[in-house]
């Protein structure tokens, strides 16, 4: 008797995010914690702040000297091989820098900020992409200034809060607090991920690699089907159909059974073409729309499945084609690889986005590592704001959640009535 996928329900559930940094939580009104007023006390808010400030000088003076020496030797470097390479390490470095002020600002001071995004390093176009894309990295550069400026306010602060500790202690509240409050400014403006644009950029930019490797590799498997499949088998047809005719007059019998042959050949050509077509963009999906595409990509598998589709209207031609497509290919796996015995197709849309759900009762341990199918997929969804999950332990089953932007379909673009 076999399992009975689960269905899923409507709105989706939540899909797993890249690990975030969990902080204390933030007010009712999203915004940072509010400071009391400043006081003639030496309370726990004032201790942190008179802490902070005194630590400013070693850790101005050590940041300092960090971004100076390496901007210098990299810089200097740059005409030789390990320059660049010497100056997108050391930017990496200042990151790792604007980590920890940020977490002193945190804990010392109140402000809590949102850890910039990671570089999309490993979809870059090959080593040299990945090396532009360090060395222009705006979270890197704008912590650079941050540790350059730093050095004469931390002496700053380190002399006026000594001498108040012994000399204008009852107003050295105030002073902290004022004090304090430049320092969360300077955070705020210079080590926060406030440019969302620049990391975008930086990841369409990279994406858009992806998207040309693809595109590149669709058109060599097309090139070598037609030249492997339906040309050879075209050409096989047109010496047969050669041969038939110098016998039709010396061997009548043996020509009709050539050209039976011919007449067989044509029809696997013709077979091998529409695959190829199907393969591109299957006629089934421009004229019926998805639902009626996957029910098709469905009756081709070795397996059964089920397709349920919640679609109160199309989306936009790529979407659609790349939607069909990624169920295409993990159907494809299931029939291949699962040694399943049911599966099951779900498709709905919640809001802005399409939810692509396929399940199977497998023997599990699909993994984006296993292979360069599933991490495929994953990348060409990655590329236009998707998501790829793939939830298979060992054993079974087997769920993968795809989520694509959903986009309305052009009005001249829709099926034809």
């Amino acid at each position: 008797m076999t399992a009975t996928p689960p269905r899923p329900q409507h709105p989706p559930r939540d899909l797993p995010q890249p690990p975030r940094p969990s902080y204390p939580p933030l007010p009712a009104d999203g915004g940072e914690e509010r400071l009391p007023p400043a006081r003639f006390a030496f309370d726990v808010r004032t201790w942190k702040e008179i802490a902070h400030l005194l630590a400013n000088l070693p850790m101005a003076l050590a940041g300092f000297v960090y971004v100076t020496t390496v901007l210098l030797v990299g810089g200097a470097l740059t005409i030789t091989v390990v320059g660049l390479p010497l100056l997108a390490l050391a930017l990496t470095g200042t990151r790792l820098l604007g980590r920890f002020e940020r977490g002193r600002a945190r804990i010392l001071l109140g402000v809590r900020i949102e850890e910039p995004s990671r570089l999309p390093l490993r979809r870059a176009d090959g080593a040299l992409g990945r090396l532009w894309m360090a060395l222009k990295d705006p979270v890197a550069w704008r912590t650079a200034l941050y540790d350059l400026i730093r050095l004469p306010w931390g002496v700053l602060t380190f002399v006026i809060v000594l001498t108040s500790l012994f000399v204008l202690w009852p107003v050295l509240p105030f002073l902290a607090r004022a004090l304090s409050n430049v320092d969360r400014a300077m955070v705020r403006g210079l080590l926060a991920p406030s440019d969302e644009l620049e990391r975008r950029i930086a990841e369409l930019e990279s994406d858009r690699g992806v998207v040309v490797d693809t595109a590149a590799a669709d058109l060599r498997r097309i090139e070598r089907d037609l030249h492997d499949g339906a040309q050879a088998r075209l050409v096989n047809l047109a010496m047969g159909l050669g041969l038939a005719k110098e016998k039709l007059t010396e061997d009548p019998d043996a020509a009709a059974a050539m050209v039976d042959e011919a007449h067989g050949e044509v029809k696997l050509a013709l077979q091998e073409l529409r695959d190829l077509a199907r393969g591109i963009h299957p006629a089934v999906l421009t004229d019926r729309g998805l639902d009626a595409a996957l029910s098709s990509v469905a009756s081709r598998c070795t397996v059964p499945v089920k397709v349920t589709a919640d679609l109160p209207s199309r989306p936009a031609a790529a979407i659609e084609g790349i939607a069909y497509f990624t169920v295409s290919e993990l159907l494809q796996n299931v029939s291949k690889h699962s040694g399943a015995r049911s599966a099951s197709v779900d498709v709905w849309r919640s809001e802005n986005r399409l939810l692509i759900q396929v399940w199977d009762d497998g023997r599990g341990g699909a993994s984006l590592d296993g292979g360069t199918g599933m991490r495929g997929l994953a990348e060409r969804l990655d590329a236009v704001d998707g998501l790829f999950v793939v939830d298979s332990p060992a054993g079974g089953p087997t769920t993968v959640t795809a989520e694509l932007p959903w986009r309305d379909r052009s009005p001249d673009r829709g099926s034809p009535s």
